[in-house]
């Protein structure tokens, strides 16, 4: 399935029913009165957030949403039956914003979340709601109103607990196939990775978190070079970054390697300085191409170049080396994150559960 993270989609809420003008004509019965009901509300279109979708792909087709109209009003004070509602699955992490004025108007975050995106129109009223003591054969009635009519944008953007940030070819691929059951396209070319792929990386019985892989940025990315400027934005839902550097790349000196590091930073940095804020961590690959003692030396240019504070970890995607103590240092920063945004009132057995990424 193609993958679609931006659509434009227009709703439509349906018209409110108009009211009814009737009087009650039966014989014996003089005098009958008005008795025009109501009519019914127009529909309302709602967005739910919806675990089996994992793309907008739908609504390159389906660019109308529009929901039932309410019926008119009726004789014998009949209620005209209101519209029914639209409601059209999304994938969880969609962000829904009014094409018009840019306005956000929220986020579906959650399985089973709705959002309502164009209201129904109100119902009519019938000329009995006219009546009174000086007024015995009303003849007015209301008109049912419009619904809203809205152009939207429809953004998603990907929910999981660690993004990788790399250079095309720096393994981030063949690392998402080695520690979880996500099968990304692996290739000894650049940009094999074509759109951002999830998952599941299990730690323990109940310990997992969702890592998502997007496609290498380059340098210019921030000015749209490339493709990870379209998919930084994935990142923005992430708790922590991993910095994925080819440690051993063909005919690359070190020096070399350190400043294709730098650019990549500056280029987070130039998309959004809050995103290049939050933890990262380094991770070196491609160790199986080195001996010890090239390794040691590149680390250290690396991080003193870097002025790196933060974690170093060193591994081989292809042979599996340091994935192990890599995966389980993150679940443990991952639930130490989570116990400091729960804060010391927090149940104590919260420690245990499997850990939620939209907690």
């Amino acid at each position: 399935m193609k993958f679609v993270d931006e659509a434009r989609i227009r709703a439509v809420a349906g018209k409110g029913g108009h009211g009814c003008v009737s009087f009650r004509r039966e014989k014996y019965i003089p005098k009958g009165g008005p008795d025009g009901g109501d009519g019914g509300d127009g529909g309302s279109v709602w967005l739910q957030a919806d675990t089996g979708l994992n793309t907008l792909v739908d609504f390159r087709y389906k660019r109308i949403l529009k929901a039932e109209n309410g019926q008119p009003g009726m004789g014998r004070e009949r209620t005209g039956r209101s519209g029914q509602d639209l409601v059209t699955p999304v994938p969880v992490g969609t962000r829904v914003l009014d094409e018009e004025t840019d306005e956000l108007m929220g986020e579906l975050l959650h399985p089973g979340e709705r959002l309502q995106v164009a209201q129904g129109g109100f119902h009519g009223l019938g000329n009995t709601r006219y009546k009174s003591s000086t007024n015995r054969a009303p003849r007015q009635f209301s008109s049912g109103t419009p619904g809203e009519d809205r152009q939207l944008r429809l953004e998603l953007i990907l929910l999981a607990d660690v993004g990788l940030l790399g250079y095309p070819n720096a393994g981030k691929s063949s690392l998402v196939s080695r520690v979880s059951s996500a099968r990304p396209k692996v290739a000894d070319y650049p940009f094999t990775t074509l759109h951002p792929n999830l998952g599941v990386v299990r730690v323990a019985e109940e310990q997992s978190f969702v890592i998502a892989d997007i496609p290498g940025v380059i340098e210019g990315a921030a000015e749209g070079a490339g493709l990870g400027i379209r998919f930084l934005k994935h990142l923005r839902r992430t708790r922590l970054l991993v910095h994925l550097v080819d440690i051993a790349p063909l005919g690359e000196a070190p020096q070399e390697i350190v400043v294709k590091a730098r650019k990549l930073l500056a280029e987070l940095d130039k998309f959004d300085p809050e995103l290049a804020a939050r933890p990262r961590w380094l991770v070196l690959n491609k160790a199986d191409l080195l001996d010890p003692q090239a390794l040691t030396q590149r680390r250290a240019v690396l991080t003193e170049a870097l002025d790196w504070s933060g974690p170093v970890h060193v591994i081989s995607a292809v042979t599996g080396e340091g994935l192990a103590e890599l995966t389980c240092a993150l679940m443990q920063e991952l639930e130490a994150m989570r116990r400091e945004e729960a804060g010391p009132e927090a149940d104590p057995e919260a420690d245990n559960a499997p850990w939620d990424p939209l907690q």
